[in-house]
């Protein structure tokens, strides 16, 4: 099942003396590998990227040369040295070394999943994750992106943020129907933000997969801006939104609260 489409891409900034167009291009044929397409030839990067194939090729043989792509002749691929770049994000934020512990204990007590995720343009990107019974038919680890419109942390993240930024955001998605609950009308999940916003938590029936119920608290900093939410996952067969937001809720705020004073 695919969980979730490329995000929408932002307008270009205009090449000068600020913009290093060749450095641009480099990130855009790194993000051309996926799940869905982990190996490449030379023509499939330079179609994916809207690069020419000399283009492409100048970039996949420099990233080459530097270890962060290897090829069998024929087709690239991304090495583990790509990994680099990410923990590069992660070893910055200590927080989220000294946040598992306390994830872990909240999850001991809901029995339930639990992670934490930032807000990136409209996805939100997974930045810890504590899992407990594999409750979703995607893998999700650090890293992971889902769509932020229909996600319980993603409608949180986008409270934190004016309307107006709000729908440009949502008119930058594509707004799909996972499942006959995901609400894609963007006045109605204006509403939702503006809900979550007010009542600081957000709960997520059934809208990116059947089956799977979120609840979201936020992580703010010390001037109280959200610069995280942490979530709940369950499965509605077993635990109703009425039992999430009475059981479990309380605790999950307590532990957002919590990781928020590290900040």
């Amino acid at each position: 099942m695919r969980m979730a489409t490329p995000p929408a891409k932002p307008p270009a900034p205009q090449p000068g003396d600020s913009y290093v167009q060749s450095f641009a291009r480099g990130l855009q044929v790194i993000r051309s590998f996926s799940a869905s397409a982990p190996s490449q030839t030379l023509s499939e990067v330079a179609a994916a990227t809207g690069l020419t194939r000399a283009g492409a090729r100048r970039i996949l043989l420099t990233l080459q040369a530097l270890h962060y792509v290897e090829s069998d002749g024929k087709y690239f691929r991304l090495t583990a040295r790509i990994l680099d770049l990410g923990f590069a994000y992660l070893s910055s934020m200590p927080i989220w070394n000294r946040a598992e512990p306390i994830m872990e204990s909240l999850v001991q007590q809901v029995q339930e999943s639990c992670s934490a995720a930032v807000l990136d343009a409209t996805d939100i990107v997974y930045v810890l994750r504590v899992p407990t019974h594999k409750i979703m038919r995607i893998t999700l680890g650090v890293g992971s992106r889902l769509p932020a419109y229909c996600t319980s942390m993603g409608r949180l993240l986008l409270a934190d943020l004016p309307d107006a930024e709000v729908r440009s955001r949502l008119s930058q998605t594509s707004l799909e129907a996972f499942t006959k609950h995901t609400l894609t009308d963007v006045d109605a999940l204006l509403a939702k933000v503006a809900q979550a916003r007010r009542q600081r938590w957000c709960l997520v029936n059934q809208e990116l997969e059947e089956g799977l119920i979120s609840i979201a608290a936020p992580i703010v900093d010390r001037t109280g801006r959200m610069v995280a939410a942490l979530n709940i996952s369950g499965q509605a067969n077993r635990t109703s939104p009425k039992v999430m937001q009475e059981t479990m809720l309380p605790a999950l705020l307590a532990s957002a609260r919590e990781i928020s004073l590290l900040l």
